[in-house]
């Protein structure tokens, strides 16, 4: 199956794409490469999740929020290519969670964005290279802020 049709499959719902906050472009394509600025955990009525992981939610909390974040940078390259088939491959994911010092389990939370690219892309064109992190805070205190680098098609 094609990407689109893996998404459609999955039954999920994209959320709005968001507009930027600041001086910066949601998604910039260079040749074969399309880079997309870091994206936070918008719901379909634009709210945003917030949350500091291991205080203010749980990790099985924070692994949603990251899945929600994978929807809205989703949302972002549905709106900029039309289309998830013009993208070749997922590159790398740079995941960064708003957590206590004590939290150590980055990697565990960025799995939600990392496993939606692998149902949208499939396992070999799904998963590139990452990097999960931890952060003394992110904008609004969102618990997930997620970035991508793509390959077109």
């Amino acid at each position: 199956m094609s990407a689109d049709e893996n998404f459609k499959s999955l039954g999920l719902e994209l959320p709005p794409a968001p507009a930027p906050l600041g001086v910066y472009k949601p998604l910039l394509i260079d040749g074969k490469h399309c880079y997309v600025s870091g994206h936070g955990p918008i719901l379909p009525d634009k709210s945003l999740i917030i949350g500091r992981v291991g205080r203010d939610m749980s990790m099985e909390e924070a692994k949603l929020a990251a899945r929600q974040v994978g929807l809205a940078i989703l949302a972002t390259l549905k709106k900029n290519l039309g289309s998830f088939d013009k993208i070749k491959r997922v590159i790398k994911v740079l995941g960064m969670v708003n957590a206590i010092d004590s939290f150590e389990k980055h990697p565990y939370v960025i799995n939600g964005c990392s496993e939606l690219f692998a149902q949208v892309w499939g396992t070999e064109n799904g998963i590139g290279v990452r990097s999960a992190v931890g952060m003394g805070s992110l904008p609004d205190n969102i618990p997930v802020e997620i970035e991508a680098l793509f390959e077109l098609a």
